[in-house]
Protein backbone atom coordinates (compact mmCIF):
# COMPACT_ATOMS: atom_id res chain seq x y z
CA UNK A 1 0.00 0.00 0.00
CA UNK A 2 2.73 2.32 0.92
CA UNK A 3 4.67 1.21 -1.73
CA UNK A 4 1.34 2.54 -4.16
CA UNK A 5 1.15 5.41 -2.70
CA UNK A 6 4.46 6.86 -3.30
CA UNK A 7 4.26 5.92 -6.76
CA UNK A 8 0.51 7.75 -7.13
CA UNK A 9 2.68 10.75 -5.26
CA UNK A 10 5.18 11.49 -8.10
CA UNK A 11 4.08 13.56 -10.70
CA UNK A 12 3.43 12.96 -14.13
CA UNK A 13 5.78 15.68 -15.65
CA UNK A 14 9.13 14.51 -13.54
CA UNK A 15 10.78 11.92 -15.64
CA UNK A 16 13.87 10.17 -15.03
CA UNK A 17 16.62 12.20 -17.26
CA UNK A 18 19.91 10.23 -18.80
CA UNK A 19 22.76 12.26 -17.80
CA UNK A 20 23.80 14.90 -20.35
CA UNK A 21 26.77 13.88 -22.84
CA UNK A 22 28.87 16.90 -21.50
CA UNK A 23 28.77 15.43 -17.73
CA UNK A 24 29.05 11.67 -19.43
CA UNK A 25 32.71 13.41 -21.11
CA UNK A 26 33.69 14.92 -17.93
CA UNK A 27 33.55 11.63 -16.16
CA UNK A 28 35.13 9.99 -18.78
CA UNK A 29 38.08 12.08 -19.16
CA UNK A 30 38.18 12.38 -15.28
CA UNK A 31 38.48 8.39 -15.35
CA UNK A 32 41.03 8.81 -18.14
CA UNK A 33 43.02 11.17 -16.37
CA UNK A 34 42.84 8.90 -13.09
CA UNK A 35 45.23 6.92 -14.88
CA UNK A 36 48.99 7.63 -15.00
CA UNK A 37 49.36 5.37 -17.58
CA UNK A 38 46.56 7.02 -20.15
CA UNK A 39 47.61 10.22 -18.46
CA UNK A 40 50.74 10.44 -19.96
CA UNK A 41 49.54 8.72 -23.59
CA UNK A 42 47.27 12.08 -23.68
CA UNK A 43 49.90 14.67 -22.71
CA UNK A 44 52.29 12.54 -25.53
CA UNK A 45 49.50 12.75 -28.09
CA UNK A 46 48.56 16.07 -27.08
CA UNK A 47 51.73 17.63 -27.67
CA UNK A 48 51.84 15.78 -31.34
CA UNK A 49 48.60 17.35 -32.04
CA UNK A 50 49.67 20.52 -31.33
CA UNK A 51 52.46 20.03 -33.34
CA UNK A 52 50.56 19.15 -36.35
CA UNK A 53 48.46 22.10 -36.13
CA UNK A 54 50.75 24.91 -35.75
CA UNK A 55 53.38 23.20 -37.71
CA UNK A 56 53.94 26.34 -39.85
CA UNK A 57 54.47 28.58 -37.00
CA UNK A 58 56.85 25.66 -35.23
CA UNK A 59 58.81 24.89 -38.08
CA UNK A 60 62.17 26.78 -38.55
CA UNK A 61 61.66 26.72 -42.55
CA UNK A 62 59.29 25.44 -45.23
CA UNK A 63 59.24 21.44 -45.08
CA UNK A 64 60.28 21.39 -48.84
CA UNK A 65 62.53 24.31 -48.89
CA UNK A 66 66.17 23.38 -49.96
CA UNK A 67 68.90 25.19 -50.74
CA UNK A 68 70.94 24.68 -47.78
CA UNK A 69 74.26 22.82 -47.82
CA UNK A 70 73.63 19.02 -47.83
CA UNK A 71 74.24 15.96 -45.52
CA UNK A 72 75.17 18.97 -42.67
CA UNK A 73 75.76 18.19 -38.96
CA UNK A 74 73.43 19.53 -36.34
CA UNK A 75 73.81 23.49 -35.98
CA UNK A 76 72.19 26.32 -34.32
CA UNK A 77 70.92 27.24 -37.88
CA UNK A 78 69.47 23.63 -38.32
CA UNK A 79 69.13 21.54 -35.17
CA UNK A 80 68.84 17.78 -36.98
CA UNK A 81 71.47 18.65 -39.54
CA UNK A 82 70.32 18.59 -43.43
CA UNK A 83 69.40 15.93 -46.03
CA UNK A 84 71.19 14.88 -48.67
CA UNK A 85 68.89 17.30 -51.06
CA UNK A 86 69.60 20.13 -48.61
CA UNK A 87 66.60 20.10 -46.36
CA UNK A 88 66.23 21.03 -43.00
CA UNK A 89 65.26 17.48 -40.98
CA UNK A 90 63.86 19.28 -38.25
CA UNK A 91 60.88 20.72 -40.27
CA UNK A 92 60.32 18.26 -41.61
CA UNK A 93 59.92 15.95 -38.87
CA UNK A 94 57.19 18.88 -37.71
CA UNK A 95 55.37 19.33 -40.72
CA UNK A 96 55.49 15.62 -41.25
CA UNK A 97 53.52 15.07 -37.80
CA UNK A 98 50.24 16.26 -39.72
CA UNK A 99 50.43 13.47 -42.21
CA UNK A 100 50.49 10.88 -39.30
CA UNK A 101 48.06 12.75 -37.14
CA UNK A 102 45.92 13.40 -40.11
CA UNK A 103 45.89 9.31 -41.55
CA UNK A 104 45.98 7.95 -38.30
CA UNK A 105 42.87 9.22 -36.53
CA UNK A 106 40.97 9.64 -40.15
CA UNK A 107 41.60 5.52 -41.19
CA UNK A 108 41.21 4.77 -37.73
CA UNK A 109 37.88 6.23 -37.50
CA UNK A 110 36.75 4.97 -40.51
CA UNK A 111 38.02 1.48 -39.88
CA UNK A 112 36.10 1.63 -36.53
CA UNK A 113 32.92 3.30 -38.49
CA UNK A 114 33.08 -0.08 -40.72
CA UNK A 115 33.92 -2.21 -38.12
CA UNK A 116 30.74 -0.79 -36.29
CA UNK A 117 28.06 -1.48 -38.80
CA UNK A 118 29.43 -4.83 -39.93
CA UNK A 119 30.07 -5.99 -36.05
CA UNK A 120 26.80 -4.83 -35.01
CA UNK A 121 24.12 -6.00 -37.81
CA UNK A 122 26.72 -9.86 -38.01
CA UNK A 123 25.68 -10.06 -34.17
CA UNK A 124 22.47 -9.45 -34.47
CA UNK A 125 20.62 -11.19 -38.27
CA UNK A 126 20.97 -14.73 -37.98
CA UNK A 127 20.76 -17.05 -40.81
CA UNK A 128 22.31 -17.44 -44.46
CA UNK A 129 23.29 -13.48 -44.09
CA UNK A 130 25.35 -13.99 -40.82
CA UNK A 131 27.07 -17.09 -42.78
CA UNK A 132 27.81 -14.67 -45.42
CA UNK A 133 29.54 -11.90 -43.27
CA UNK A 134 31.28 -14.91 -40.81
CA UNK A 135 32.81 -15.57 -44.45
CA UNK A 136 33.66 -12.60 -45.61
CA UNK A 137 35.51 -11.62 -41.94
CA UNK A 138 37.39 -14.71 -41.47
CA UNK A 139 38.39 -14.04 -44.89
CA UNK A 140 40.09 -10.72 -44.17
CA UNK A 141 41.82 -12.22 -40.92
CA UNK A 142 42.99 -15.01 -42.53
CA UNK A 143 44.85 -13.12 -44.74
CA UNK A 144 48.25 -11.40 -43.54
CA UNK A 145 47.57 -8.05 -43.19
CA UNK A 146 50.90 -6.21 -44.66
CA UNK A 147 51.05 -8.43 -47.82
CA UNK A 148 47.42 -7.51 -48.56
CA UNK A 149 48.61 -4.13 -48.35
CA UNK A 150 51.60 -3.95 -50.24
CA UNK A 151 49.35 -5.72 -52.86
CA UNK A 152 46.66 -3.16 -52.70
CA UNK A 153 49.01 -0.33 -52.20
CA UNK A 154 51.14 -1.09 -55.55
CA UNK A 155 48.16 -1.64 -57.83
CA UNK A 156 46.86 1.93 -56.75
CA UNK A 157 50.17 3.97 -56.78
CA UNK A 158 50.19 6.86 -56.72
CA UNK A 159 47.24 7.94 -55.05
CA UNK A 160 48.56 10.29 -52.39
CA UNK A 161 47.13 10.35 -48.76
CA UNK A 162 43.80 9.04 -50.04
CA UNK A 163 44.78 5.51 -51.21
CA UNK A 164 46.59 4.98 -48.09
CA UNK A 165 44.09 5.75 -46.16
CA UNK A 166 41.59 3.21 -48.10
CA UNK A 167 44.10 0.59 -48.26
CA UNK A 168 44.31 0.78 -44.00
CA UNK A 169 40.38 1.07 -43.94
CA UNK A 170 40.23 -2.09 -46.20
CA UNK A 171 42.72 -4.31 -44.12
CA UNK A 172 42.16 -3.09 -40.36
CA UNK A 173 38.15 -3.76 -40.23
CA UNK A 174 37.60 -7.11 -39.61
CA UNK A 175 39.06 -7.53 -36.51
CA UNK A 176 37.43 -4.66 -34.65
CA UNK A 177 33.86 -6.17 -36.49
CA UNK A 178 34.51 -9.66 -34.54
CA UNK A 179 35.33 -8.24 -31.49
CA UNK A 180 32.07 -5.96 -31.66
CA UNK A 181 30.24 -9.13 -33.12
CA UNK A 182 30.79 -11.42 -30.16
CA UNK A 183 29.60 -8.10 -27.32
CA UNK A 184 26.35 -7.62 -29.50
CA UNK A 185 25.89 -11.50 -29.22
CA UNK A 186 25.95 -11.19 -25.24
CA UNK A 187 23.20 -7.55 -25.46
CA UNK A 188 21.22 -9.08 -27.99
CA UNK A 189 19.68 -11.80 -25.28
CA UNK A 190 19.14 -9.17 -22.17
CA UNK A 191 16.14 -8.21 -20.87
CA UNK A 192 16.09 -4.67 -22.47
CA UNK A 193 17.11 -5.62 -26.38
CA UNK A 194 13.56 -8.40 -25.56
CA UNK A 195 11.64 -5.29 -24.38
CA UNK A 196 12.34 -3.40 -27.56
CA UNK A 197 11.33 -5.99 -29.56
CA UNK A 198 8.54 -6.79 -27.96
CA UNK A 199 7.54 -3.32 -28.10
CA UNK A 200 7.55 -2.95 -32.18
CA UNK A 201 10.96 -1.33 -32.65
CA UNK A 202 12.59 -2.12 -35.72
CA UNK A 203 15.89 -3.98 -35.92
CA UNK A 204 17.65 -0.51 -37.05
CA UNK A 205 16.66 1.30 -34.07
CA UNK A 206 17.23 -1.92 -31.74
CA UNK A 207 20.88 -1.94 -32.64
CA UNK A 208 21.91 1.37 -33.31
CA UNK A 209 19.08 2.33 -30.01
CA UNK A 210 19.57 0.09 -27.56
CA UNK A 211 22.68 -2.02 -28.28
CA UNK A 212 24.94 0.39 -29.43
CA UNK A 213 25.06 2.83 -26.63
CA UNK A 214 26.12 0.40 -24.05
CA UNK A 215 29.61 -0.36 -26.12
CA UNK A 216 30.88 3.38 -26.31
CA UNK A 217 33.91 2.25 -24.48
CA UNK A 218 34.42 -0.95 -26.33
CA UNK A 219 34.19 1.37 -29.83
CA UNK A 220 36.20 3.69 -28.13
CA UNK A 221 39.39 0.99 -27.61
CA UNK A 222 38.90 -0.26 -30.67
CA UNK A 223 39.19 3.17 -32.69
CA UNK A 224 42.66 3.89 -30.80
CA UNK A 225 43.48 0.46 -31.75
CA UNK A 226 43.10 1.45 -34.95
CA UNK A 227 44.44 4.45 -35.04
CA UNK A 228 47.64 2.90 -34.03
CA UNK A 229 47.84 0.53 -36.90
CA UNK A 230 46.99 3.47 -39.08
CA UNK A 231 50.06 5.56 -38.23
CA UNK A 232 52.16 2.01 -38.17
CA UNK A 233 50.85 1.39 -41.68
CA UNK A 234 51.19 4.73 -43.24
CA UNK A 235 54.97 4.91 -42.08
CA UNK A 236 55.56 1.63 -43.15
CA UNK A 237 54.17 1.84 -47.03
CA UNK A 238 55.99 5.33 -47.46
CA UNK A 239 59.77 3.78 -46.25
CA UNK A 240 58.56 1.04 -48.69
CA UNK A 241 57.85 3.49 -51.90
CA UNK A 242 54.34 2.74 -52.12
CA UNK A 243 52.94 5.89 -50.94
CA UNK A 244 53.52 9.86 -52.50
CA UNK A 245 57.18 10.41 -52.38
CA UNK A 246 56.47 14.37 -53.01
CA UNK A 247 54.72 14.50 -49.33
CA UNK A 248 56.70 15.26 -46.21
CA UNK A 249 56.06 12.57 -43.62
CA UNK A 250 57.74 10.49 -40.61
CA UNK A 251 57.50 7.73 -43.87
CA UNK A 252 58.73 9.36 -46.56
CA UNK A 253 61.61 10.83 -44.32
CA UNK A 254 62.87 7.33 -43.80
CA UNK A 255 62.64 6.30 -47.53
CA UNK A 256 64.92 9.19 -48.69
CA UNK A 257 67.07 8.43 -45.61
CA UNK A 258 67.74 4.81 -47.21
CA UNK A 259 67.79 5.85 -50.65
CA UNK A 260 70.83 8.19 -49.70
CA UNK A 261 72.68 5.75 -47.38
CA UNK A 262 71.75 7.52 -44.80
CA UNK A 263 73.66 5.60 -42.07
CA UNK A 264 76.96 5.17 -44.27
CA UNK A 265 77.13 9.10 -44.25
CA UNK A 266 76.97 9.15 -40.75
CA UNK A 267 73.22 11.29 -40.85
CA UNK A 268 71.90 8.62 -38.51
CA UNK A 269 69.25 10.93 -37.26
CA UNK A 270 67.35 11.06 -40.46
CA UNK A 271 66.44 7.29 -39.21
CA UNK A 272 66.28 7.47 -35.51
CA UNK A 273 64.14 10.90 -35.24
CA UNK A 274 61.45 10.18 -37.41
CA UNK A 275 60.94 6.41 -35.62
CA UNK A 276 61.22 7.62 -32.48
CA UNK A 277 58.27 9.85 -33.27
CA UNK A 278 56.30 7.22 -35.07
CA UNK A 279 56.96 4.86 -31.86
CA UNK A 280 56.21 8.12 -29.26
CA UNK A 281 52.63 8.66 -30.74
CA UNK A 282 52.05 4.79 -31.28
CA UNK A 283 52.63 4.30 -27.82
CA UNK A 284 50.49 7.66 -26.71
CA UNK A 285 47.57 5.67 -28.27
CA UNK A 286 48.52 2.81 -26.55
CA UNK A 287 48.54 4.00 -23.17
CA UNK A 288 45.27 6.18 -23.40
CA UNK A 289 43.88 2.80 -24.41
CA UNK A 290 44.62 1.68 -21.02
CA UNK A 291 42.25 4.25 -19.50
CA UNK A 292 39.66 3.34 -21.92
CA UNK A 293 39.64 -0.28 -20.44
CA UNK A 294 38.96 1.70 -17.35
CA UNK A 295 36.20 3.38 -18.34
CA UNK A 296 34.62 -0.08 -19.78
CA UNK A 297 35.49 -1.97 -16.67
CA UNK A 298 34.42 -0.64 -13.53
CA UNK A 299 36.57 -3.05 -11.56
CA UNK A 300 39.65 -1.20 -12.56
CA UNK A 301 38.94 1.82 -10.87
CA UNK A 302 37.18 0.09 -7.92
CA UNK A 303 40.62 -1.74 -7.32
CA UNK A 304 42.56 1.72 -7.67
CA UNK A 305 39.73 3.33 -5.57
CA UNK A 306 40.01 0.49 -2.80
CA UNK A 307 44.21 0.85 -2.72
CA UNK A 308 43.54 4.66 -2.36
CA UNK A 309 41.16 4.12 0.45
CA UNK A 310 42.95 0.87 2.16
CA UNK A 311 46.35 2.87 2.45
CA UNK A 312 45.64 5.34 5.24
CA UNK A 313 44.04 2.27 7.24
CA UNK A 314 47.41 -0.17 6.68
CA UNK A 315 49.58 2.82 8.30
CA UNK A 316 46.83 3.61 10.87
CA UNK A 317 46.23 -0.08 11.87
CA UNK A 318 50.95 -0.03 11.55
CA UNK A 319 50.88 2.74 13.52
CA UNK A 320 48.65 1.18 16.59
CA UNK A 321 50.58 -2.45 16.56
CA UNK A 322 53.79 -0.20 17.09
Amino acid sequence: MTTTQSFKSIRADETVRPPHRLAFIGRAFATLWANWKSRLGLIILGLFVLVAIFAPWLAPYGATQDGFPRNADASWAHWFGTTAAGEDVLSQLIYGTRVSVTVGFIAGALSTLVAVLIGLSWGYIRGFGAEVVNFVVNLFLVIPGLPLMIVIAAYLQNGGLAMIIAVIVITGWAWGARVLRSQTQSLRSRDFVTAARFSGDSSFRVVFHEILPNMTSLIAGSFFGAATAAILAEAGLEFLGLGDSSIVSWGTILYWAQNSNALLTGQWILLFAPGLCIALLAMSLTLVNFGVDAISNPRLREGSAKSARTAPDARAEEGSER
